[in-house]
């Protein structure tokens, strides 16, 4: 036994008191907040989170770039939902020898950002006009130095392995200066230019809004869900054409009546003059396509200064422009000296009241519809028309299309149904506008000269040059916060110098996130990506599912029902906290505090285990070569834990390759819980916990501490704080096990090698056998439970098996199964014989185990619960009978799952038929 005296040889040359020392430290319990608070400022010091840690020039690379926080913001749940995947990919990777790069910065938010920096002045009685624009933005920056960037600390508590020394933020200098090159580039390519238009218009926050940024619901109030039907006489008539309207206010800027070309009930007015009530003007009725013959009355009021449909119309047929609501939403003078001045909705309460004198209000009926809300605020959005700037969009467009058509790229995960959804949306896309009337944020690169000409430019001084004058004025407006967020993944590489980053890190590998802003900003990103540098920002996007109360709503600040992550990071620790959020994937999923309690009682399984190990381990460290299977005199449970480990290292690497988190989380789960704490050190226990120093016992010794240690790497990327406080604890536990990569750092799991799953070593004899072993000892125990037999009393265990091999299994294995179910005698025959008051169970691979009760079975209750048992093998094969039954299902499910269904069949037919005989035998 050439490996086990080696190992004994060079264990027995080492003290053991530093192992005592160890096992002596580590607590009886676990205590989360202990781990995270020391070991995440070693990581950043030392740099671990860095791709220049990786010393291998062949190295792959694999890259990040965070979907930017707002600067305002605090760690939500779609925060930790996301950040813990994406360090989950990142550490994974980064331990499987990437050079990885999962680079961190924050959003300027433009909205949001000055709302708050406004409230703070208003506590001091103060306005932003009061400071004026320059110590307003003085004011912001002072703010984001003071109080922004909370969330990137919550980050750090989260343990997010980003690169801190790359961190960006979209107002950088660096990063501002990139974003006024490429608006002057767009312009100089004619695919930015101003215009006056009807935009989106917040009244609250005094400024456009894109369609993305715009949400539609039902009104809140009953009152404002109805459908007015107003009469507008025709010219020289005593008739009168009906329209209806959900916004009467705005009929006082109405200069038409559009009706379809096809509806034959006015085909003879087309063209007549009516009279606009209320008002001294006269308005044409014209035809158009877009006109829907079932709406209301289907004649409709078109009124093209405050309705997006309307000033599409409008265009198409000339009509004038009447602006009846100002940017406050109150009414114009335009809208005649009874109205101006009014709010919106008080003009719509008098227009109603004197149509109803004129005897023009037909009816008012109930109507639900949805109305546009600014998302932020939560204000209805008035259409104004006015003058902004735009990016003309169909270039663009089709940069990303024929990425999307040709190439499949970006790929999405799943790709189902979110291919579908971004390629219908950018085939509808429109013109994007991107002038926000804020001041914080990047001033549009525009100056105006005293006769109104538009000097586009880097800087003021090349303007100047430009105009040939310096008598020039800066466009008031700034950009779309979109807009630099678009450049992201290119702006934070240093493009547009060619660097080192830009050369190694882009494209980026995945981009995740989440599903509301795959317009907002996903398309975006790929279309500026392919414009600026040719090449797509990301190979691959995942969106994530979304977090849900646990009544299937979605959480927010309105409902107030969302759940604080540091709330619960403070409650069951960090590393529960994101077990559970990597197993939800890409599936929405409701809020469930019991799944966290769960993973916190796995970490608390897994240090109890860790601990078992280290109070063992005087005499033994961690040592890679007692996990060679082909090793002689292997146990049976020393060779299926080894094909265990491999196999569960090949099954979480291949669902981690394929975002399939879920499946990897489930996968360390069982093998952790079941196949290492739940039997593998039950078996070996003996050996481990010898009282007499022995080669074998450091062997077996060693061999358990290597085989946590290999189970922590596995569960580093989705828990590095309890993997990494205990790897430090393990004896042999040093440098010498990190990934040649990081040759030369120090000792840390996050740099070890993540287990690869060979082949070679997966040992399907030793599985098949152990858990042949594995079901008679569960059957034995639920025999035991079911029939009450007290834990102290040693029973004897008669066990049949037709099959040869099966028998030769239970007998290697006769002295394990006595230990495990407390039993006096183990016999292993061909033919079970056992006598008639016995306790029966059958076995997979028909072999059947039986246990002598001797007077202490009450027989009718071993009847019921062979019925019980038979009842269930029954109703599960009838399943599986209609299943296979099934032609549709046999011909589209992969051959190996119908081969599977057959199999169990099978043998569920021939367990019934020895449950049979039991009964049989009981009568």
């Amino acid at each position: 036994m050439p490996l086990l005296y080696n190992v004994t040889l060079q264990l027995r040359e080492r003290s053991g008191t530093q192992f005592r020392r160890q096992s002596m430290d580590i607590s009886k319990t676990y205590d989360p907040k202990q781990a995270e608070e020391h070991h995440y400022p070693r990581w950043e010091e030392q740099g671990y989170f860095a791709p220049e840690i990786n010393r291998d020039p062949q190295a792959p690379p694999f890259s990040i770039v965070i979907p930017p926080p707002n600067v305002t913001g605090s760690l939500h749940m779609g925060h930790a939902l996301q950040h813990t995947m994406m360090d989950v990919v990142t550490r994974y990777r980064r331990m499987c020898g990437y050079r990885t790069l999962w680079l961190p910065g924050m959003d300027h938010a433009g909205i949001s950002t000055q709302v708050m920096v406004i409230r703070e002045l208003e506590k001091e009685g103060l306005t932003r006009h009061d400071l004026g624009r320059q110590k307003f933005v003085e004011r912001v920056w002072k703010w984001k130095a003071e109080s922004g960037g909370q969330i990137t600390r919550q980050m750090r508590r989260l343990g997010a392995s980003v690169d801190w020394s790359r961190e960006k933020f979209t107002m950088d200098e660096d990063l501002s200066r990139l974003v006024s090159d490429v608006f002057v580039r767009l312009y100089d390519d004619g695919l930015i230019y101003r215009g006056n238009r009807i935009v989106n218009w917040c009244p609250t926050d005094q400024t456009v809004l894109s369609d993305l940024e715009v949400q539609k619901e039902p009104p809140q109030d009953p009152k404002q869900r109805k459908l007015y039907y107003l009469q507008y006489p025709i010219k020289g008539s005593e008739a009168y054409v009906t329209v209806a309207t959900t916004r009467p206010e705005t009929m006082l800027g109405d200069t038409a009546v559009a009706v379809n070309p096809n509806d034959e009930r006015y085909r003879e007015l087309v063209g007549k003059t009516l009279l606009l009530p209320l008002t001294d003007r006269e308005i044409p009725l014209i035809a158009d396509d877009y006109v829907d013959q079932e709406f209301g009355t289907g004649a409709v009021k078109i009124t093209p200064a405050h309705d997006p449909n309307d000033y599409e119309m409008g265009v198409r047929h000339d009509l004038a422009q009447v602006v009846v609501i100002d940017q406050h939403a109150r009414m114009t003078l335009s809208a005649g000296a009874d109205f101006a001045g009014l709010d919106r909705y008080k003009a719509r309460e008098k227009v109603i009241e004197k149509f109803a004198e004129l005897g023009l209000l037909e009816k008012v009926v109930d109507y639900d519809f949805s109305i546009s809300k600014c998302a932020r605020c939560q204000t209805v959005i008035e259409p104004l028309i006015s003058m902004q700037w735009f990016c003309r969009m169909e270039k663009l467009r089709d940069l990303a299309l024929t990425l999307i058509k040709n190439q499949k790229k970006p790929r999405f995960v799943p790709q189902v149904p979110y291919e579908k959804v971004y390629t219908d949306w950018l085939e509808n896309l429109r013109d994007w506008t991107i002038s926000r009337q804020l001041w914080w944020g990047h001033q549009i690169p525009a100056w105006y000269t005293s006769e109104g000409e538009v000097i586009v430019a880097h800087t003021e001084a090349e303007a100047r040059a430009k105009a040939g004058t310096d008598e020039l004025t800066q466009d008031q407006d700034v950009l779309d916060t979109w807009f630099s967020s678009a450049l992201w993944p290119f702006s934070t590489m240093g493009w547009p110098n060619q660097t080192e980053d830009l050369k190694t890190f882009y494209p980026t590998s995945v981009l995740m996130t989440a599903r509301d802003i795959i317009f907002l900003w996903v398309s975006r990103m790929v279309m500026m990506g392919m414009r600026f540098v040719g090449e797509e920002p990301f190979a691959d996007v995942y969106v994530t599912g979304t977090i849900l109360d646990k009544h299937g709503q979605r959480m927010s600040k309105m409902k107030r029902n969302g759940v604080d992550p540091l709330e619960v990071f403070d409650k069951f620790g960090v590393d529960a906290t994101r077990l559970t959020l990597a197993q939800v994937g890409t599936t929405d999923t409701r809020w469930n505090e019991k799944q966290v309690e769960s993973y916190r009682n796995f970490a608390n399984k897994i240090w109890n285990a860790a601990r078992f190990c280290l109070m063992n381990s005087e005499g033994a460290e961690v040592d890679p070569r007692t996990l060679d299977p082909s090793a002689e005199a292997l146990a049976l449970h020393d060779r299926w834990i080894i094909s265990r480990l491999n196999k569960t290292a090949r099954d979480v690497r291949a669902a981690l390759d394929d975002y399939q988190f879920h499946e990897a989380v489930q996968t360390l789960y069982h093998f952790f819980w079941d196949d290492f704490c739940d039997w593998y050190i039950e078996l070996t226990k003996t050996a481990v916990t010898a009282e007499e120093a022995t080669a074998e016992r450091a062997l077996a010794r060693s061999r358990v501490l290597t085989v946590l240690e290999q189970a922590l790497r596995l569960l580093h990327p989705f828990m590095p704080y309890i993997t990494e406080e205990l790897w430090l604890s393990l004896p042999g536990a040093n440098d010498s096990l990190l990934h040649p990569a990081y040759a030369g750092a120090g000792a840390t799991i996050m740099l070890t090698g993540y287990p690869e799953g060979l082949t070679a070593k997966i040992d399907e004899q030793a599985e098949w056998e152990m858990q042949a072993v594995i079901d008679l000892i569960s059957r034995v125990r639920n025999i035991r439970s079911e029939m009450n037999i007290k834990a102290s009393e040693r029973v004897r265990i008669l066990i049949a098996a037709s099959d040869e091999k099966l028998r030769d299994v239970f007998s290697a294995s006769a002295e394990q199964i006595a230990r495990l179910v407390r039993a006096s005698e183990v016999s292993v025959n061909e033919q079970l014989g056992a006598p008639r008051a016995s306790a029966r169970a059958v076995l997979t691979g028909g072999a059947e185990v039986a246990i002598p009760l001797e007077g202490l079975i009450d027989f009718e209750q071993e009847r019921q619960r062979l019925r019980r048992e038979l009842e269930k093998l029954q109703a599960e094969g009838s399943r599986l009978e209609a299943q296979l039954g099934n032609p549709q299902f046999v011909e589209r499910a992969p051959e190996e799952k119908v081969n599977e269904l057959k199999g169990r069949l099978a043998d569920i037919e021939q367990r019934t038929a020895a449950l049979d005989q039991m009964l049989e035998a009981l009568r």
